[in-house]
């Protein structure tokens, strides 16, 4: 016999994290940095602070989650032209996932409403595209571990790099599980734990140690709508578990 479970924390946490990824943009009239035009910037903050409160409701969750995918995926593809220009530097392509991976969740809290796709298509469909994101982790972590290293809290030991390697290697890990099928559903939970981690221990203290930088504050809200979206994910995959 197969219990049907839903579970729709996840889809709480990524709107959480959305609606505080809205509020900063608005506060600091910036978007990661990134120096959008004001029209953009202003439009953004809107849809993310809209959509991010009515992904919360089930009846209006799908709009919520088309405001909020359509904002992120804009967001990704003002990536390419950079990558274009100058495809050897992997930041430009870092920021393209990372975006790109909050439109995914976005596109899978939609799905799940819609039944356009199958649950066994879904599934599949949304293990891929996460999966590539975190590949793109890991691999950016790769690239820049140095500076990853430097992120690490001092006081956790063994030291600096060790997490920093560490780390990537379990991104690449739950990418291959993800794209293999294998275990999908524990990689998922797992980045889950990570991504909140990465905040809790790493993003949340810089926050408090200067509190008018807005590149910590929005890395802080990014990192958590991330983990919703591995929460999402997690959701998505543990439906119908015999």
């Amino acid at each position: 016999m197969t219990l049907s479970t839903r579970s729709n924390l996840g889809q709480h946490v990524f709107g959480l994290g959305v609606l505080a990824t809205g509020l900063i943009t608005l506060a600091w009239h910036d978007y990661n940095g990134w120096h959008q035009p004001p029209y953009l910037l202003y439009a953004a903050a809107a849809a993310l602070i809209f959509g991010s409160v009515t992904i919360q409701f089930h009846r209006t969750a799908k709009t919520g989650a088309a405001l909020v995918g359509a904002t992120y995926l804009i967001f990704a593809l003002r990536c390419v032209p950079q990558m274009v220009i100058a495809p050897q530097v992997y930041n430009s392509w870092g920021n393209f996932f990372e975006q790109f991976s909050l439109a995914t969740g976005a596109v899978i809290v939609y799905a799940r409403l819609s039944s356009a796709w199958s649950p066994p298509k879904l599934r599949r469909i949304g293990r891929i595209l996460f999966g590539v994101c975190v590949a793109s982790f890991s691999l950016e972590q790769a690239v820049y571990l140095r500076a990853t290293a430097s992120l690490v809290p001092k006081w956790i030991p063994p030291s600096q790099m060790f997490w920093a390697v560490t780390t990537t290697v379990l991104l690449a890990l739950a990418a291959v599980a993800l794209f293999a099928n294998r275990m999908a559903l524990l990689a998922a939970r797992l980045l889950t734990l990570m991504f909140v981690s990465f905040g809790f221990l790493v993003w949340i203290p810089l926050v408090l140690s200067d509190l008018r930088n807005n590149g910590n504050w929005s890395e802080t809200a990014e990192t958590y709508a991330i983990a919703g979206v591995a929460w999402i994910l997690a959701d998505l995959l543990g439906e119908d578990r015999p």
